[in-house]
């Protein structure tokens, strides 16, 4: 169990980092193409679209590597 919290946590701060650098970057798109800070509607939807997918993607690839090193700590 611990290795699936573990996975999430570091799962959900990289999601939460990518996430928010991505809605970061639409905004300052919108801004250079028509000059406000709009924040329309699509931009928070991609947003967390971008998290949900970072999310599981890390979720998966962070409980593989604890479960690896668990394993190999035991053998040792």
């Amino acid at each position: 169990m611990k290795p699936n919290l573990k996975a999430c946590g570091h799962a959900l701060v990289t999601a939460l980092v990518n996430a928010t650098l991505a809605v970061a970057l639409m905004l300052l798109v919108e801004f250079a193409i028509s000059g406000s800070f709009q924040m329309p509607e699509p931009y928070l939807w991609a947003g967390l679209v971008i998290g949900v997918v970072i999310f599981i993607a890390q979720f998966w690839r962070q409980r593989h590597l604890c479960r690896a090193s668990e394993q190999s700590g035991n053998v040792q």
